[in-house]
């Protein structure tokens, strides 16, 4: 009996350049900053963030083309680049942030870049997955090095508490999440999610309720992974424990590649079980809407603060999805990249006014912004009302787009639950412009950092949600053009 091995050649491949290019240069990087002293880390770091933005440029050119690689293991469509791209910029983005804080903190080590490149590829692969295993890969990818970066600074107790809690609640949502796949594996009979999703449509008996537990355990896993309530008990202390930039990273990027995990797993995997997933994703939502922004008027700690506000961005995300069809799921992809983008200049701002022996992570260390900055009150003004949603900020296009997902899903107590809670979100973002703004300074003055690139990123990362929010039609028609095959 012989055995033909299949021969592969690079074109097959090619779909996977981008990826390929960012573990290039995490293995290069890894080797060479054994070579390096301190004080050229910096080459180390900026390489770090070249690699990001050539595989971004590779994206954004279409180098490799569009298609499936391994019978359908990894799959690269308009979806997964668009969801690929912005993780890769908003990771560069959170890279130029890190250099000078963990600098002059003496935090910074060479394998922190590397941990973030290998989280990014760990996105990458999850948002592109066609089959369970590589859904299961991505995931552990992202979880394990975000749990070593929340622990980086070994001489903080808050932070290797919540790296610590982190680790063991990650761990416990990883074993429900892979335990709900194995049940969906052993009901359907394969791994790949077309092929589940035509035996979830066919399925009965006990299998179905095989199937059914896969489905309930597949989603508490997600919901963790996105920090949804009731699964939300980490986000507070690993964003108020964990460096500032860190908590940048982790609060921006992972819940564009957590929406890439929903999207297959629940639409082109059991898309015949929508209205199974969506109930649930339902009162994930209104659970979400309520906890977060109830729980985030009553924060003084700016970061914890921002923490449960993610919990109720993940409840609007969740709207679009249990709206389901094309337009939900594009609305929800929309929502996701505006929270990435609002997110990192949210953490951004407490970055720019941070120094050493003073993190400005407390509201009350706002007081008093305006009369000593204008022009930084001003750019945390924008944040605050996007992320608030008032219009024309990218923030309010953002909310109305999974409202009316909602709507169209014939969820219209969803909806009520989410403008009533939005109207009461906007207090705690609307409590820190007034801060700044009627306030009197108190204690040291605010400086800003006075690296010209450093403020430039933050400018930029600011105004564009003014500027997106002019002109949102063209990304909102990117992400309909994603869903629309």
């Amino acid at each position: 009996m012989t055995f033909e091995v299949p021969v592969r050649t690079f074109a097959e491949f090619s779909p996977l350049l981008p990826e390929l290019t960012v573990v290039a240069g995490a293995f290069g990087l890894l080797m060479l900053d054994l070579f390096l002293d301190e004080r050229r880390r910096v080459v180390t770091h900026a390489l770090s963030i070249a690699t990001l933005l050539i595989a971004a440029a590779f994206i954004a050119m279409g180098v490799g083309g569009q298609g499936e690689v391994m019978e359908g293991l990894f799959i690269r469509d308009t979806a997964s680049d668009a969801l690929k791209f912005v993780t890769l910029l908003i990771s560069a983005v959170a890279l130029v942030y890190l250099w000078p804080f963990m600098r002059e903190r003496g935090l910074y080590r060479g394998e922190i870049p590397i941990l973030m490149l290998f989280s990014v590829i760990g996105m990458m692969l999850l948002v592109s997955a066609g089959n369970l295993t590589m859904i299961y890969l991505g995931l552990e990818l992202l979880a394990l090095c975000s749990y070593a970066l929340v622990a980086v600074d070994r001489n903080s107790k808050l932070a290797s508490e919540a790296g610590m809690k982190y680790f063991v609640l990650g761990s416990l949502s990883s074993g429900l999440l892979l335990y709900g796949l194995s049940l969906i594996y052993g009901a359907t009979g394969s791994l790949y999610l077309d092929a589940i999703n035509v035996a979830a449509a066919t399925v009965t008996g006990e299998d179905r309720t095989l199937l059914l537990a896969g489905l309930v355990f597949s989603v508490v896993g997600v919901a963790f992974k996105f920090g949804a309530a009731p699964f939300h008990m980490w986000l507070p202390d690993t964003y108020h424990g964990a460096s500032t930039p860190i908590t940048l990273f982790i609060g921006s990027a992972p819940k564009l590649a957590a929406f890439g995990l929903a999207w297959r797993l629940f639409e082109q995997g059991l898309g015949p079980m929508a209205d199974n997933w969506q109930l649930l994703l339902a009162l994930l939502a209104a659970l979400s809407l309520a906890i977060g922004n109830v729980v985030a008027i009553a924060q003084t700690n700016l970061k914890r603060m921002l923490a449960y506000s993610t919990v109720s961005h993940v409840g609007f995300l969740f709207l679009g999805i249990a709206g389901g069809g094309p337009e939900g799921f594009a609305a929800a992809m929309f929502y996701a990249i505006v929270y990435a983008i609002m997110s990192a200049a949210a953490f951004g701002a407490i970055i720019m006014l941070s120094r050493k022996g003073f993190e400005a992570d407390e509201i009350e260390d706002f007081k008093g912004l305006n009369a000593r900055s204008p022009w930084m009150a001003a750019l945390v003004l924008v944040i605050m009302v996007s992320l608030a949603g008032v219009p024309p900020l990218l923030g309010f296009w953002a909310k109305l787009a999974v409202l009316q997902a909602a709507l169209a899903g014939d969820m219209m107590w969803l909806a009520i639950v989410g403008i009533v809670f939005a109207v009461i979100g906007a207090y705690y973002y609307l409590r820190v412009v007034k801060v700044m703004y009627f306030d009197e300074p108190a204690g040291e003055p605010l400086e800003q950092r006075q690296g010209g690139g450093l403020r430039t990123v933050f400018a930029i990362n600011a105004l564009a949600l003014l500027g997106l929010g002019l002109f949102w039609s063209p990304l909102m028609a990117l992400c309909q053009q994603a869903f629309a095959g």
